[in-house]
């Protein structure tokens, strides 16, 4: 417990702060309209209700006003860099912007929900005020839409007895805005789990898109002002305090109190919205101008296991280790964009990715390239974009812990070090890398076998052998090829990749790489840096946690991993 508070003090505390705002925002307005004179007479036909829709619309446009920030990744890029000498602990937060996005949404859910709840009580009470026939105040306060129609002064939105709820909901600009939200906002939330973006990626994609509709209902569902007050004249004029109970009275020859006037509630989502959705469009018009510029596919090599290597040139392109862009192929869809980590240096006069077939927009894509007497497929891209990886040279000690295509921004990371070591850089801090690569097959391992001979080489040349030390690891396999591998143990070269390192057979034992790097480095921060499923994530988050001791000036192990 106590090294996650070390390492999460931060996260913890924004967390605790923006929870913090959800509850004053929801408490306050609630307060205000529960008390507030010129909802007086608004709260005799609808009573709590009334302040549990109010509320629950405050903390919604606070919560839309955060859902898009996350996703502007130009400005988390900007951020970035601008905090490239800002403590580590703030640099971090960056890498959580999708984690806040989620969190961000589902409190819209909860919000959507109280507010829906809420409405339906204050229509159900709309509409049985509206039938009653009885003289009594809520029975005056209702008719007053149909007494009064020309001069506008009318508090409850059902205007005859016959009336349906259903009529007044898809008949008025805040009923109907609300219907679309509401459906805008389930398709996208039911849509954004994992089996989703996984198996149907296009589902996610397209139906993530609605939140047009959500932005655009959200800025005009207060024009129509069915929530509706007094006037401020016609309370400081018959205040309601004082007129409630002589409603019979009401403008009635030499009474002191006349028929309230009531107005709608003026519109105010726009307010909050506003800012991030210049910002957010702005963002989107700076990704457009990019992934119009022209990109020079250079070399094209398909690797064992469907995986597919593009080399390419852009004018104008500047990279740093670890980061991604967003490819999209017109050919095979002209709106999907999909997220592939870099794996060349900035070194290097090109940037490339590695794309695996993982879905029917990649294997489509594979196959388009594969095709030998058909033109190269035009390719548009969108980026840079930083990640967590950019700060691996930050850090004394580096684990890089990649599974199966996710070794691809240690790629980058590792042909960047042969670079460095090349031109004989003293501003490298790094003193160690631990490299850790698990695959499920061996044809994996031939994806960058020629860059780890030539980091051997040239540790070797260098005389710094112990720089970089790395583990294969091998978790689909049989009996024939341990067998083969057993025989063929004494040879120099590995029979499974050539490379001089052993593959090993199963999944790293964590426990004991820790306490082993812990034993090694015992006064050193070492990064851990994964591209990988969750439940490594969740392995590797536990070893950082149980190694990393109380005293700051003893070794610390800090968990980051790739988000897209």
């Amino acid at each position: 417990m106590g090294n996650w508070v070390v390492n999460h003090w931060f996260s913890a505390l924004f967390l605790a702060v923006w929870l913090g705002l959800n509850v004053f925002l929801f408490v306050d307005a609630f307060l205000k309209y529960e008390k507030a004179d010129k909802y007086f007479y608004t709260r005799e036909i609808l009573g709590s209700s009334l302040a549990c829709a109010r509320a629950s619309a405050l903390c919604l446009n606070f919560n839309s006003m955060l859902i898009l920030l996350p996703v502007c990744r130009n400005l988390l890029s900007f951020l970035r860099g601008t905090c490239s000498f800002c403590s580590r602990t703030l640099r971090k937060q960056l890498d959580h912007n999708l984690t806040f996005h989620k969190l961000v949404a589902y409190m819209i859910c909860l919000h959507t929900a109280i507010h829906i709840i809420a409405h339906l009580f204050n229509f159900h009470r709309y509409s049985r005020s509206r039938q009653a026939a009885d003289g009594s105040l809520v029975s005056i306060l209702s008719s007053l839409s149909h007494r009064e129609k020309e001069g506008g002064s009318w508090l409850n939105p059902i205007q005859s007895p016959n009336m349906t709820v259903e009529y007044v909901t898809f008949t008025s600009i805040a009923g109907l805005t609300g219907v679309i939200m509401t459906i805008a906002l389930i398709l996208m939330v039911t849509s954004a789990t994992k089996f989703i973006q996984r198996s149907y990626f296009e589902v996610f994609w397209y139906t993530h898109h609605f939140f047009i509709f959500y932005i655009l209902g959200l800025g005009i569902h207060g024009i129509g002002g069915i929530v509706r007050g007094q006037t401020e004249e016609s309370v400081n004029e018959s205040h309601p305090h004082k007129c409630a109970e002589s409603f019979e009275q009401w403008d009635a020859h030499g009474a002191r109190c006349r028929r309230p006037q009531f107005e709608g509630h003026p519109p105010e989502s726009w307010k909050w919205i506003l800012a991030p959705v210049v910002l957010y469009i702005f963002e989107r018009i700076l990704r457009f101008y990019r992934s119009q510029q022209k990109v020079v596919i250079t070399k094209v090599v398909m690797h064992p296991s469907k995986v597919l290597e593009l080399q390419m040139n852009k004018r104008g392109f500047s990279m740093e280790v670890g980061q991604y862009i967003f490819v999209n192929c017109p050919s095979i869809s002209l709106l999907e964009w999909h997220p592939f980590t870099l794996t060349s240096a900035p070194e290097e006069d090109f940037f490339s990715i590695h794309i695996r077939a993982a879905g029917d927009w990649t294997e489509n894509l594979i196959r388009a390239f594969e095709q030998q007497y058909s033109s190269i497929p035009r390719i548009e891209v969108d980026g840079p974009f930083g990640t967590v990886s950019e700060d691996v040279f930050q850090y004394e000690v580096a684990m890089l812990v990649g599974a199966g295509i996710g070794v691809t921004p240690f790629a980058s990371i590792l042909k960047s070090i042969w670079y460095k070591f090349q031109r004989a850089d003293h501003y490298l801090k790094t003193q160690k890398i631990y490299f850790y690569w698990i695959c499920r097959e061996t044809g994996a391992f031939s994806w960058f076998n020629d860059l780890l001979t030539s980091l051997e080489q040239e540790m070797e040349e260098l005389g710094k052998v112990g720089f970089l030390n790395y583990r294969l690891f091998l978790t689909g396999w049989d009996s024939n090829i341990a067998g083969h591998a057993a025989l063929n143990f004494d040879k120099v070269t590995d029979i499974v990749t050539g490379l001089k390192q052993k593959t090993s057979f199963g999944r790293p034992m964590w426990d004991n790489e820790f306490s082993t790097i812990a034993t090694s480095h015992p006064k050193s921060v070492v990064g851990v840096f994964l591209c990988g499923p969750r439940t490594l994530a969740k392995s590797l988050r536990k070893c950082c946690h149980r190694y990393s001791s109380l005293d700051p000036r003893k070794v610390q192990f800090y968990f980051n991993k790739e988000n897209f």
